[in-house]
């Protein structure tokens, strides 16, 4: 390469480069020294900015019981009106996340956990499987509520009922005559519904204790944790004859 300069300063560093057999970029690459590692400037701290200590302050302030479980608006404005200013609301939040506690400061509600029904039965009358479904009447915004107890076991219908209505004193009725029927004896019998009103009531689930029947329920808002009651009524509502309406 010291050739290469030598020769560049007579008749320039493309001929050169030509001449010698040289890339020109490498010859550059050569000639540049190599750059120092340039430190990076440290971020622009403004005068103003909180120190460690204030900062500490503001986050035991936030951690008070009066502000534990509000948010940096809530906490700046409740100040604002004792006639306190810490710092801006930015300044909270940031706070906050150095600090890993930028999340729902409120006091949630925590939903209990509730275990998926497991439903078995290797005999007759073990597990019994009810729910109500809406039949269409005579005329618009009229409907009768038929009533259906199933054995999972054997697809039997132990109890039926249609009414005009739904009612926890029809499911009572229902469910007593049916294992009566069925002369179902202390804890030999599951009754799986899902969480209407009749099926949670207070009189069904007295009965059941008193009869020594175990009751069961679908967890909420899971609609096929009833799946034979639920199978049972599309077979049902949808065979070919089965009627758009029903009279009076």
């Amino acid at each position: 390469m010291t050739t290469t300069t030598s020769l560049a300063l007579e008749v320039g560093i493309r001929p050169a480069c030509e001449a010698i057999g040289i890339a020109r970029a490498s010859y550059y690459r050569w000639s540049i020294a190599p750059r120092s590692k340039i430190d990076r400037a440290r971020p622009y701290v403004p005068s103003w900015s909180l120190s460690k200590e204030q900062r500490q302050e503001v986050l035991e302030v936030l951690h008070t019981d009066p502000f534990v479980d509000r948010s940096p608006w809530a906490v700046y404005a409740a100040l604002l009106d004792e006639g306190t200013y810490l710092c801006s609301v930015r300044t909270m939040y940031r706070i906050l996340k150095e600090q890993g506690e930028l999340r729902e400061r409120r006091n949630q509600l925590s939903h209990p956990v509730y275990p998926k029904p497991e439903l078995l039965a290797t005999g007759p009358n073990q597990v019994w499987s009810w729910d109500i479904t809406k039949l269409k009447g005579p005329v618009k915004w009229t409907y009768y509520y038929l009533y259906v107890i199933l054995d999972i076991f054997s697809r039997y219908v132990v109890g039926w009922m249609l009414a005009s209505r739904e009612c926890n004193t029809l499911a009572h009725k229902l469910i007593e005559q049916s294992c009566q029927k069925q002369s179902i004896g202390q804890s030999q019998l599951i009754i799986h519904p899902d969480r209407g009103p009749s099926m949670s009531s207070k009189p069904v689930a007295l009965l059941l204790a008193d009869l020594g029947v175990i009751k069961s329920h679908s967890r909420p808002h899971v609609s096929n944790d009833n799946p034979y009651s639920e199978a049972q009524f599309k077979t049902l509502k949808y065979r070919p004859e089965f009627p758009e309406r029903f009279g009076s």
